[in-house]
């Protein structure tokens, strides 16, 4: 249901790109969330999506984030977009070096 169509029942198919990794956030994050009932889920890991969000969507996005982060949760994001860059305080970053090979430089403090 869209709240913001006037509760208009859509398609799964009718989703956006950035529509789409919403809802496969919320639903991750709501098994998660349902799992922990019975086991402790630690660990966070996506692989970009962020990219497709407009920045309404991804402050909406990187705030339930950070509430995982808060409640002790580990949270990893691979991300290109810059935002992200700015906002995440610890990075791991991979930086081509040519041949095949990369280096990682490690951005802010690990505690």
């Amino acid at each position: 249901m869209d709240t913001e169509m006037g509760d208009e029942l859509r398609s799964v198919h009718s989703l956006s790109g950035g529509e789409t990794f919403l809802v496969s956030l919320a639903l991750a994050l709501g098994l998660a969330s349902m799992a922990s009932s019975k086991l402790r889920i630690e660990s966070l890991f996506i692989d970009e999506g962020f990219g497709s969000l407009d920045p309404e969507s991804l402050q909406i996005a990187m705030d339930a984030l950070d509430s995982l982060q808060a409640q002790g949760r580990k949270v990893a994001v691979i991300s290109h977009v810059a935002e992200m860059h700015e906002r995440i305080p610890v990075q791991i970053q991979v930086q081509r070096q040519g041949n095949g090979q990369s280096a990682l430089r490690i951005v802010g403090g690990l505690s």
